[in-house]
């Protein structure tokens, strides 16, 4: 389930988002991918506590993440502390999904059981797989959309934090995390639109 793609306007949202989380103490895995990028992200020694979801609500959502975005040649949601960024968005306001989220959970919880008699954080990876994306297409609760909803909801935020993260951003190739030893020079030389363009300062 990776590769999530967003539009413009949703990346500038994510940004912007991203910008004022990054500016508070206490994440122990994410790190905003704009901070000064040539410098290791401190890692705190303490194990990161949740502001918003309790314990269990957390631990699920963790596993959610890791579900949308899973690691492979590349550090996936789980490492790169998407659930932290989720926890603090919805602890400094954010509406959409402070209890949109945690009726999710709490949702997420009642099929599992339904299904399986345990809670979706005991169920097997690929017990939670088929749930998710049955949930992602609609297919489960009285009403189909319940589930649906969430999963949206629930990946637009593993998204926004994971494309915003250091790790996300180094994946995606972002040009803010180079460091030129001198500023690059334009790479179409040979466009008379172009040649008014100075030198490369060194």
């Amino acid at each position: 389930m990776a590769n999530q793609g967003f539009d413009r306007r949703t990346a500038l949202e994510m940004l912007a988002k991203a910008a004022i989380a990054s500016q508070f103490p206490g994440f122990h895995r994410w790190a905003f991918g704009a901070e000064e990028a040539h410098e290791a992200a401190p890692i705190s020694a303490q194990p990161y506590k949740p502001m918003y979801f309790s314990d269990a609500e957390y631990h699920t959502l963790d596993m959610l993440t890791d579900l949308i975005i899973p690691a492979d040649y590349t550090p996936g949601a789980k490492e790169a502390g998407v659930s932290e960024f989720i926890d603090f968005m919805a602890a400094h306001g954010e509406k959409e999904i402070q209890q949109p989220m945690r009726d999710g959970l709490m949702w997420l919880d009642s099929v599992s059981k339904n299904a399986h008699n345990e809670v979706f954080a005991k169920l097997s990876p690929e017990q939670q797989t088929a749930i998710l994306k049955a949930a992602s297409r609609g297919e489960l609760g009285p009403d189909k959309t319940t589930g649906r909803h969430f999963f949206l909801l629930i990946r637009r935020y593993t998204t926004m934090g994971y494309y915003t993260s250091r790790a996300g951003l180094k994946e995606l190739d972002f040009p803010g995390l180079r460091l030129y030893t001198q500023s690059p020079e334009c790479p179409h030389k040979d466009d008379p639109q172009h040649l008014h363009l100075a030198a490369p300062r060194i």
